[in-house]
């Protein structure tokens, strides 16, 4: 299994470097050739309207729906869970790729916990917090049904979960702490199983 990362602006290398300490292959991803190579999809924080305009001049915005719509597993770190969230709250026309069931609130927390880390609790990650550096951060004030919120912050969704789906409002992939792309590898993982499962019977 290949991981890839949207390699169109953001944080790129320091999700691939995660990938590869984490113990996957990890492959940028700039093209529909690159999209075709791999078996999972992270987007990374960014610049929300800027790679929504980019995904579309690089002809990746429905091939990346359709695959996810299929089954690839996919992961929306900050800008990347507004790209991927079903709507933008007070943004009506912004465009996102409408895949995770939940409504983001863009720089939500403001300067609050603008470049800060947050001890968080994450039960699905274990005992121990998790310590999560939110940067300019959305947050989660709708989630539809199917959605797990797997850690909140004053009420707020900041991590989620839905099916072969993650999103998550703060930057795993600045710390050291790698239990978050674990998690994600653990989802892409049980997803491939249910793949081969499916094609044997």
């Amino acid at each position: 299994m290949s991981v890839g990362v949207l390699a169109l602006q953001g944080n790129v290398i320091e999700h691939l470097c995660a990938l590869e300490e984490s113990r996957a292959e990890a492959l940028p991803v700039k093209t529909l050739a690159d999209l075709d190579r791999v078996s999972a999809l992270i987007i990374p924080g960014g610049e929300s309207t800027t790679v929504i305009k980019l995904l579309e001049r690089f002809e990746l915005f429905e091939p990346i729906r359709n695959r996810v719509k299929d089954g690839m597993p996919l992961w929306g770190t900050c800008m990347g869970l507004i790209v991927a969230a079903r709507d933008v709250v007070g943004m009506p026309d912004q465009p996102t790729l409408d895949l995770i069931d939940v409504s983001v609130r863009r720089n939500a927390f403001g300067r609050q916990v603008a470049s800060a880390e947050v001890e968080l609790d994450i039960p699905a990650l274990g005992t121990d917090p998790f310590p999560a550096i939110f940067i300019r951060a959305p947050w989660i004030e709708r989630t539809g049904t199917g959605v797990e919120v797997l850690a909140s912050v004053d009420g707020h969704g900041v991590l989620v979960r839905q099916g072969h789906m993650l999103g998550s409002s703060f930057h795993p992939e600045m710390g050291p702490d790698r239990r978050v792309h674990k998690y994600f590898l653990s989802m892409v993982a049980g997803s491939a199983a249910i793949g081969k499962h499916s094609t044997a019977a």
